[in-house]
């Protein structure tokens, strides 16, 4: 299951960028909430932390909780990344106001991060 999810968060993540390159800033913040999203669930799944239905306040609290806070084995400034950019991302999906490329480049450089952060630590 890890390597299924930290495949798609690769993908997504690649997406990301394309859609960067192209000034589709909306579409930019959309796949890389979701290539972040998905490469925390790869985290959790690495650490025997599964759910059937991967709900996104349960993946954010959880890999919070588990990995930040108690394991400490992700950094401290992921904690605020899934949530932050989940609020970019639905105000992309979700309201009539666009994503600005300042935002986009951010909701990608964060995502970029956390993806190459657990794409290390499952290597290991």
């Amino acid at each position: 299951m890890k390597k299924v999810f930290l495949n798609k968060a690769k993908e997504n993540l690649k997406i990301a960028r394309a859609s960067f390159d192209i000034e589709c800033y909306n579409a930019c913040a959309n796949r890389a909430y979701y290539a972040a999203f998905q490469a925390a669930i790869a985290a959790l799944a690495d650490h025997g932390v599964q759910r059937g239905k991967n709900d996104h306040a349960w993946v954010q609290s959880e890999f919070n909780r588990r990995l930040i806070k108690k394991q400490k084995i992700y950094p401290a400034r992921l904690k605020t990344y899934l949530l932050n950019m989940q609020q970019i991302r639905n105000m992309a999906d979700y309201s009539d106001e666009n994503v600005s490329k300042k935002a986009g480049r951010a909701q990608l450089s964060q995502a970029t991060e956390m993806v190459e952060a657990i794409e290390k630590e499952l290597s290991r």
